[in-house]
């Protein structure tokens, strides 16, 4: 009886083995099957997200900075260029911002969201939505990609913190 118990013992290992390390690692597998990436193009005025195989999720008209080129300053209202991560997504929709356009501080001006990017060098670049819709499709930004703020609430459910974002120029903006 013992020999029986010890070959069924031996049989049943390395499935037993291969089950405990599913249950392990099944949780790093579903992160790998729901991982996106985001790439803006700034000559097309968009922002798509494609799934890790790379088929596209959906695509979103945007606003990036007032001026043309890759960012090489605080305040230059540029938008930078390159492969950046997601840092983390905030609550913004108590935020303010003033636009030194005499109108003052103005409540919703980032919309519900704020992702923020890892961008060396600057701690305030991110992707958020809007306060002024008619902004979308147009050079008028600080140096961050602007969203409707229907579709930020979109994107924020494809995404989580580790995201890749490329954002790619446009040739005004090599040319500049």
């Amino acid at each position: 009886m013992k020999k029986q118990t010890i070959l069924w013992i031996i049989l049943l290992l390395p499935y037993l083995g291969a089950y405990g390390i599913w249950k392990i690692y099944k949780h790093k597998i579903a992160i790998i099957n729901n991982s996106t990436f985001i790439i803006v193009t700034k000559e097309d005025m968009r922002l798509t997200v494609y799934d890790y195989r790379g088929k596209k999720i959906d695509t979103y008209p945007i606003a990036c900075g007032k001026n043309y080129g890759n960012k090489e300053e605080q305040g230059d209202l540029k938008t930078p260029e390159g492969v950046f991560n997601v840092c983390d997504i905030q609550n913004a929709s108590d935020w303010k911002h003033d636009f030194n356009d005499g109108k003052g501080k103005i409540q919703g001006a980032y919309g519900p969201f704020f992702i923020r990017l890892m961008v060396p060098n600057y701690n305030g670049i991110g992707i958020h939505g809007t306060h002024d819709s008619n902004s979308i499709g147009t050079r008028v930004t600080e140096g961050c990609i602007r969203l409707n703020n229907k579709d930020l609430i979109k994107l924020v459910k494809q995404i989580r913190a580790g995201t890749v974002v490329v954002i790619l120029p446009s040739k005004k903006d090599i040319t500049s």
